[in-house]
């Protein structure tokens, strides 16, 4: 067995114990299987991952590699039996100075070394044996003989008086190496079932890893395509608030400039107005009748009709003042067919959220018409002449058509169907 130092070397840094399912990381150190996916587990939130020997980093989970050398060194090293020296048994007639033994005497139920073996009884009854601590155990409780029997009845060893006189008389019995072997047969058998089991453990441990290295990559793929898609949106809005804002301030100044234009049409146009009312004011103070007779006719100073007057008139300043009133702030229209770009990007979020694929259909045989062949991997239908002899079930179809297994409570789903045949349904 391996000594003190050798042992040492082969307990786990973590749990301090004989390695169990060794593995090994990209540094070359080693961790039972379970104590290093525990630390890692830990370290899945911060984000970089560490050897607990030699604190190297990384900024991926690290893969474990199997270390077959080490496991098979641990399975012979917790299956071999101890040697004599470490199980300590020494001879009991040297008293002064132990030494190991080299053999036990059922019979005087004492160990002997090398030099008191050789001076030892050679009678029949005196039996020899590897060295053993516990000798008593191998004598019968009752009749103090050596077991040399072993009953199948009540599957215990027993000695020659017990299967002749005592409690066991008339049951089955068998020589303890016959036995023995039998028993050593059926454990062979019970092993290859426990490694059986444990390789297909290991496999199942392998997928489930599997598994979740596949989830955290797509979880990743997922957050990097959400945060892209963020960023773009961001983006968009980003360039329509621009856009929209300067929309609104060309229309601000293309109003305020024609505000501008009207506002000194009208002021010419006041001006004007106001020299024919001082005028008219003049005429009525005048007290000469002859001279208000013979000024020309004014009626027409106050015609609302007049398109004449100063500087062309007022026909534009009136059209004008009618648009300016229909304006009334900025073009809704415009800013609102801008703003319609909105739907577009909601549009694209849709499609970037929940389109990812296609799904992984899986079709119900229960549900399938027997004028339907399911393949092996539930993925294929083919309608065949042959009928299938499927049992007549309340949710079994007659003709042409066949169910997926699965079904969703939300969202948008869609399959990719290769479809050979017009009378097959897939629903």
């Amino acid at each position: 067995m391996a000594s003190a130092a050798v042992i040492d070397e082969l307990l786990c840094s973590i749990c301090l114990s004989t390695y169990t399912d060794p593995v090994m990381l990209r540094c070359g150190h080693n961790f039972c299987r379970v104590c290093i996916h525990q630390v890692l587990d830990t370290q899945d939130e911060a984000g970089v991952y560490s050897c607990p020997e030699c604190r190297e980093e990384s900024q991926e989970r690290p893969t474990l590699m199997r270390c077959l050398a080490l496991r098979n060194i641990m399975e012979n090293f917790l299956t071999t039996p101890p040697t004599q020296a470490e199980a300590g048994i020494f001879c009991t007639h040297c008293v002064d100075s132990p030494v190991l033994a080299a053999k036990s005497c059922l019979h005087c139920e004492a160990s002997l070394c090398e030099k008191h073996l050789r001076v030892h009884s050679k009678s029949a009854e005196h039996v020899l044996c590897e060295p053993s601590a516990n000798l008593g155990s191998r004598k019968c409780s009752v009749h103090k003989e050596l077991l040399k029997y072993f009953c199948t009845k009540d599957a215990i060893c027993i000695c020659v008086s017990c299967s002749l006189a005592g409690e066991h008389r008339g049951h089955q019995v068998e020589m303890l190496d016959e036995a023995s072997e039998k028993k050593k047969e059926r454990l062979r058998n019970v092993l290859q079932k426990l490694i059986t089991r444990r390789e297909e453990t290991e496999e199942r441990v392998r997928s489930l890893e599997g598994s979740r290295w596949k989830a955290q990559e797509k979880a990743a793929g997922r957050a990097e395509r959400v945060t892209a898609l963020c960023r773009d949106i961001r983006r968009q809005l980003d360039d329509l608030e621009k856009r929209v804002l300067s929309e609104i301030s060309r229309q601000e100044k293309e109003e305020s400039l024609l505000s501008s234009t009207l506002i000194q049409k009208l002021e010419i146009q006041k001006a004007e107005l106001s020299r024919k009312m001082r005028h008219i004011e003049e005429l009525c103070n005048m007290t000469d009748p002859l001279t208000v007779l013979q000024e020309p006719d004014t009626g027409d100073l106050c015609d609302p009709e007049d398109t004449g007057g100063h500087d062309g008139g007022d026909g534009d300043t009136r059209g004008h003042g009618k648009l300016l009133r229909d304006v009334d702030g900025p073009d809704v229209a415009v800013i609102s067919d801008t703003l319609h770009t909105l739907c577009d990007i909601i549009r694209g979020i849709r499609r970037g959220i929940y389109v990812e694929g296609p799904a992984d259909i899986l079709l119900n045989v229960n549900t399938a018409a027997n004028n339907i062949r399911i393949s092996h991997d539930l993925k294929t239908a083919t309608r065949t002449k042959e009928k299938q002899n499927r049992p007549e079930t309340a949710e079994r179809f007659q003709y042409n058509q066949v169910m997926s297994r699965r079904g969703f409570s939300s969202g948008r789903h869609y399959w990719d169907v290769k479809k050979k045949s017009s009378n097959l349904n897939c629903l």
